[in-house]
């Protein structure tokens, strides 16, 4: 039997034991991407390699996968995003894809929350020209009134006087306005089979022996999660056909995407790759809007004269009423708000690429099949091109203008997020309805940890409790710990 070694990565990194080390190290980067990278960052320069060496894999696929480096820089942003033919992306369900081959039960791998992630080159620009027109700006606004009212309706629910687990309020809400726009269904108007089934296979994908133990009999998680992944692809498969039936655009992404055709080449999207698309767009859209989302309630709890600020700008340009669409861009502190939070305290903290070819990055050799995780949170804190960029200052984007290499939340390129315009409008409305309504006053009781990979969030959940707007926006500030106060400055 022949034995073809991987070729080793020469970017500079740790040392760790052989196996374990290198197991651990990858644990931790996963568990604190952030912190972990940090450290790296400080030790080794902008571009470093989790282990000396390589060994390691993240999210990779590919059997030939030499290890995992980490780069953060503007320089480094425009050499992975302009170069597409080189650094290609891989779907969202990660090292499981290479298992869709394995069994009958495991074919919908090679389609669950695949979508653009999943595409490169040629496929991926005719993918995503088909799906341009559900994301078209008319379209995304179109959306808005079924915004409003599952935000309203979640607004109804929240009691004066209680606390509540902002984090998980929002991913209530953000899922309903997910499935609504996706699907055409509100959970609270169906039997809300379809959120049980999603919330049930994200529990058992996000289980880490579900990948360690890949061991498909009763009892193992991988068992567990092949069992909720058929689920979901039967009740999802239903919801396209009886779209495919229809021939109707009901309003929904999904009556657009059925019926998406390229006027020169006639492709239209398979049913495997709709299911691709949609279990994409769902997973990056609804999870990362709500971490957002309590990101910035979070930052304004802690930053009265700020919070004051917007509450008198949304006030007087809104009167109490819910935004439209025109209102919105009358909103220019809210913008503002938005912008820099998003800067800050980005939801999404990592920009993922594989080479598909060798190559060099910041002057280091990357072999082919090299994992490369570039930095968008630490790009964002780079002192050179934001000053005091730990500080939460919203007016600094009076006077800044940064280039798409220097600020991009939602990536740039050709492969920047193509539902970027449908949360930015989603995060607005959410914050301009509930901030008129109601005060959050942070509970301190628990540490406040930003921890996470593909997507950073409290550790601990976001204690708030309701207040009635009172405008008594120095409650609850200071007092904060965890290890937010190394990422952001606050009051003691």
């Amino acid at each position: 039997m022949i034995t073809i070694s991987k070729p080793k990565l020469t970017v500079p990194g740790p040392r760790f034991a052989p196996v374990f080390g290198r197991i651990a190290q990858t644990i931790n980067f996963v568990s604190d991407s952030v912190g972990v990278s940090s450290q790296l960052f400080k030790a080794y320069g902008s571009v470093v390699s989790l282990v000396q060496g390589g060994g390691t894999n993240v999210y990779s696929p590919h059997a030939n996968c030499p290890g995992t480096v980490v780069a953060y820089g503007p320089d480094i942003v425009r050499e992975v995003t302009t170069q597409h033919n080189v650094y290609h992306k891989c779907p969202l369900i990660g090292s499981l894809y290479s298992r869709r081959n394995d069994s009958e039960r495991t074919e919908p791998f090679g389609h669950f929350l695949v979508g653009l992630f999943g595409v490169n080159n040629d496929l991926h620009r005719q993918h995503r020209q088909l799906l341009m027109p559900a994301f078209h700006k008319q379209r995304i606004e179109s959306y808005r009134d079924d915004m409003v009212k599952i935000v309203l309706s979640e607004l109804e629910q929240l009691k004066v006087g209680e606390v509540v687990n902002i984090a998980e309020f929002m991913q209530r809400l953000t899922m309903r306005v997910a499935t609504k726009t996706l699907f055409g269904k509100d959970v609270n108007e169906d039997n809300g089979n379809l959120i049980r089934l999603l919330k049930r296979f994200g529990k058992q994908l996000t289980n880490p022996l579900s990948t360690v133990l890949p061991i498909d009999f009763p009892g193992f998680p991988y068992h567990n999660l092949l069992n909720a992944m058929q689920l979901l692809d039967e009740e999802m498969r239903s919801i396209i056909r009886e779209r495919y039936a229809s021939s109707v655009d009901g309003g929904d992404i999904i009556s657009m995407l059925v019926q998406a055709k390229d006027a020169e080449s006639g492709l239209t999207l398979s049913e495997d790759e709709l299911l691709g698309h949609v279990t994409a767009i769902f997973v990056a859209g609804h999870d990362t809007s709500a971490n957002e989302l309590t990101w910035i309630l979070f930052l304004l709890s802690q930053h009265p004269d700020i919070a004051a600020d917007l509450l008198d700008e949304l006030e007087n340009v809104l009167g109490g009423e819910a935004p439209t669409v025109e209102k919105l861009q009358k909103l220019p502190l809210l913008d503002r708000v938005v912008k820099e939070s998003l800067r800050v305290l980005t939801s999404i903290p990592w920009n993922g690429r594989v080479t598909s070819q060798p190559t060099t990055l910041g002057g280091y050799e990357l072999p082919a099949g090299t994992e490369v995780w570039v930095s968008i949170y630490h790009t964002h804190q780079m002192p050179e091109i934001y000053p005091e960029p730990e500080r939460f200052l919203p007016q600094r984007w009076e006077t800044i203008q940064p280039t798409m290499y220097e600020y991009n939340p939602f990536s740039t390129g050709s492969r920047v997020c193509i539902g970027a315009g449908f949360a930015m409008m989603e995060i607005k409305i959410v914050l301009a309805m509930l901030l008129m309504r109601y005060r959050l006053q942070l509970i301190t009781e628990k540490p406040v940890n930003a921890k996470g990979f593909i997507v950073m969030a409290p550790e601990n959940g976001m204690f708030m409790k309701v207040h009635k707007q009172d405008r008594q926006f120095n409650q609850g500030v200071g007092g904060v710990s965890g290890n937010i106060r190394k990422m952001v400055n606050l009051i003691d």
